[in-house]
């Protein structure tokens, strides 16, 4: 009796496990968002997740809409913290199914960030980036 009860109780474990791994080691959707990063944070009770905020703005005078994601890779955190109001775009991943909020609020999970160097004002007009010479010249 006590054997086939623990025997089950790891089964279930197992299950459990093998099923949180598959989650996040699968896709949903792929994808990426350029907008302006204004919030970026380090937050959780136990679970500690980087937490963040990007205003998606398709045209002036337009309503600001937000991509809230978070970010697992700490190396991916520096340089999004580094380029924080700064125009960039975001690489994603989308995870369906996680079971509980320690492994992020969202459900999108941030892999890399690209410096976006012009500004797209509408079709066929674009603005340069003004902080684009200092950060070429930084980068050299």
């Amino acid at each position: 009796m006590l054997k086939s009860l623990i025997v089950g109780v790891i089964v279930i474990v197992a299950l459990i496990a093998a099923y949180i791994l598959f989650v996040l080691n699968w896709s949903y959707s792929s994808g990426e968002r350029a907008g302006w990063v204004q919030k970026f944070s380090y937050k959780g009770w136990i679970c500690k997740t980087w937490e963040g905020e990007l205003a998606l703005v398709s045209l002036p005078g337009t309503t600001v809409e937000k991509f809230y994601f978070t970010v697992h890779d700490d190396a991916v955190a520096e340089k999004i913290s580094r380029v924080m109001g700064e125009r960039v775009s975001l690489r994603y991943d989308q995870k369906v199914g996680l079971p509980t909020s320690c492994f992020g609020e969202t459900r999108y999970f941030v892999r890399g960030i690209t410096d976006t160097l012009d500004i797209p004002l509408g079709p066929g007009v674009v603005l340069p980036n003004p902080a684009a010479p200092a950060a070429s010249a930084a980068s050299r």
